[in-house]
């Protein structure tokens, strides 16, 4: 059984970066355009590993990471931080809001590739 990975992203091209990259993978790629729908596709799908883009319509990544987290049947899932927030303090500030990873766009599609496949190793 192939691992699911849940991308919760809002822009389009983004996500068919993504859908493209993992389409020559062996993983199944769920997708949600918003934070309320990233909580409810990670309570609904329990994937293997959320990337997930912070700034987002509805509630936002650290928000969304928060709540999936907060649930006990969800808290194990490793969720990467895919976003632009590419500042001094943004990778902690995705850290400390539940997220065990972290990515800043653009990424190398090999960088990112390599990050999910540490987590589901």
């Amino acid at each position: 059984m192939s691992k699911r990975i849940l991308m919760v992203e809002d822009t389009d091209d983004n996500r068919q970066i993504i859908r493209d990259l993992l389409a020559t993978t062996e993983y199944d790629l769920i997708e949600a355009a918003d934070g309320a729908a990233g909580v409810a596709a990670a309570v609904a799908e329990k994937p293997d590993l959320i990337l997930m883009d912070i700034q987002l319509p509805m509630i936002d990544g650290y928000e969304a990471t928060r709540r999936i987290k907060a649930d006990p049947t969800l808290r194990h899932i490793p969720i990467i931080a895919v976003t632009s927030y590419a500042l001094s303090g943004d990778e902690a500030k995705a850290l400390a809001a539940g997220c065990d990873g972290y990515i800043a766009k653009p990424f190398s599609p090999r960088q990112l590739l390599t990050k999910i496949r540490e987590f589901l190793a």
